[in-house]
């Protein structure tokens, strides 16, 4: 309903009203108190480009722990940037180890992480890693976890973090929330070599110049940034532990019922995501086929893996909205009606 508004102007008062509004919720979202906290014009993918360009200067080391797509994927962006990377490589479906990315470099400029891999549907300890950062910068990949989970970024010690508008969040895709502590903006590279994403020139739009006054920066998607505050205010009516548990109890359901019919999940046990269920392809199954199936008969898409799991996995989100025990029981049945037809 809200992307249906009539449109606001980019500097409309109204709509400057709702930017502050929706950083403001994100930032309890969070569990930050970070000034410079709001909604990037562009997808999750921007907010990791924007953590890496604004941050990051040619020769810097950067330890990347690497557990899946979007851990690979930082590793790119920052040697794009000039990084030294040094890529703490995981198994697929386990989680960070805390102590062997704390201990590859004894001073890198960043450490960076992902927190919910939406590749492999693992969770790991961002709050460990912040307590062992040392001087290091900690950035943290929130894309699958904001909104769904508890996060606390100050108290976890998380100097930049980047998320999306379209999982659990609720949002459609096109906005990529993101945040930076003071520590890390007084680190920030001063001319990044990306314009549209240069924190400096973005502040004074998002949240003014030294003078009060909002600086024109570039056309922001009003319409976006007024779904999203709805989608906020959708989540703190509900409240956010309810949101949090709700998430937990229909992923809980989806992964226990998937079990109950002999299947086997792929994320490691004790580091599983509730809103995000990664499950292994049974032998001989069609992984195609059966996503194919699930979409014609149920209008219900699931996706396939990533890379070299393309086609030995499934990944079943429960996110926002849909993180219903009702949604989880749907699942299970279309996936035992494909299973035996498709």
């Amino acid at each position: 309903m809200a992307l249906s508004l009539p449109l606001l102007g980019h500097l409309d008062p109204a709509f400057i009203d709702a930017m502050d509004a929706t950083s403001d919720m994100l930032r309890k979202v969070w569990g930050t108190q970070n000034q410079r906290t709001l909604p990037l014009s562009a997808t999750g993918s921007a907010g990791m480009e924007a953590a890496f360009v604004n941050t990051v200067r040619p020769g810097d080391v950067v330890v990347v722990a690497v557990n899946g797509l979007f851990g690979e994927r930082m590793v790119e962006v920052a040697s794009r940037h000039g990084a030294d990377v040094i890529a703490v490589e995981h198994e697929y479906g386990t989680p960070v180890d805390v102590e062997r990315v704390v201990t590859a470099h004894p001073n890198p400029q960043i450490i960076a992480a992902v927190h919910a891999e939406t590749s492999t549907g693992v969770v790991s300890n961002i709050q460990e890693l912040g307590a062992n950062k040392g001087d290091a910068l900690l950035l943290a990949d929130c894309v699958t976890s904001i909104g769904g989970m508890p996060i606390e970024l100050d108290a976890w010690g998380v100097d930049i973090a980047y998320a999306g508008s379209q999982k659990c969040l609720g949002v459609a895709p096109g906005l990529a929330p993101f945040t930076i502590s003071e520590r890390a903006y007084e680190r920030r590279v001063e001319r990044p070599a990306n314009w549209y994403l240069d924190l400096g020139l973005l502040g004074g739009y998002a949240t003014g110049s030294p003078g009060g006054q909002r600086t024109y920066h570039h056309t922001a998607p009003t319409g976006m940034v007024v779904s999203l505050k709805a989608g906020l205010e959708r989540i703190f009516a509900e409240g956010l532990d309810a949101v949090y548990t709700r998430h937990a109890d229909a992923g809980k359901t989806l992964q226990d019922g998937l079990e109950d019919m002999g299947l086997a999940l792929f994320a490691e046990q004790g580091s599983r995501l509730a809103q995000l269920t990664t499950v292994q392809v049974p032998d001989g199954i069609d992984s195609a086929a059966v996503r194919g199936y699930l979409m014609a008969k149920y209008n219900l898409e699931i996706g396939a893996g990533t890379g070299e799991y393309a086609a030995r996995i499934w990944r079943i989100g429960l996110m926002g909205p849909n993180a219903t025990e009702a949604n989880a029981h749907f699942v299970l049945a279309a996936l035992q009606d494909a299973l035996k037809n498709a």
